[in-house]
């Protein structure tokens, strides 16, 4: 898949708790992604972290934290973006959602001969 030299990156900010159709609502987001052959995506918890409520979300140990914050981040072109975003809609009830422009420097699938 080649992705044109300028992209576009979406982020999804959303908790670990939060729910799509009996799965963690990252894991749908991801497979959607993945149905509709996006570029590619990658999920990143953070150990600290609070939304639009201000309620704070830590992974410290006294005060441990079932819903972490978690960000699913996406790049590729506008048009894919763009046939994702209906769907993005419909998941995320809380949470946020941004995009923006960038410059793909490289986008590579190491060969199959590649052992890693």
């Amino acid at each position: 898949m080649k992705i044109p030299q300028d992209g576009y990156l979406l982020r999804v900010f959303l908790g670990e708790s939060d729910q799509w159709q009996g799965q963690p609502l990252y894991e749908a987001i991801v497979m959607k992604a993945r149905s509709l052959h996006l570029a590619g995506a990658t999920v990143l918890r953070g150990p600290m972290g609070f939304g639009a409520n201000s309620r704070l979300h830590t992974a410290k140990i006294l005060r441990l934290s079932e819903d972490l914050p978690m960000v699913i981040e996406i790049v590729d072109s506008r048009e894919k973006i763009d046939e994702l975003l209906p769907h993005i809609d419909e998941m995320v009830s809380d949470g946020l959602v941004t995009l923006e422009r960038v410059d793909v420097i490289k986008y590579r699938a190491g060969s199959e001969s590649d052992p890693m």
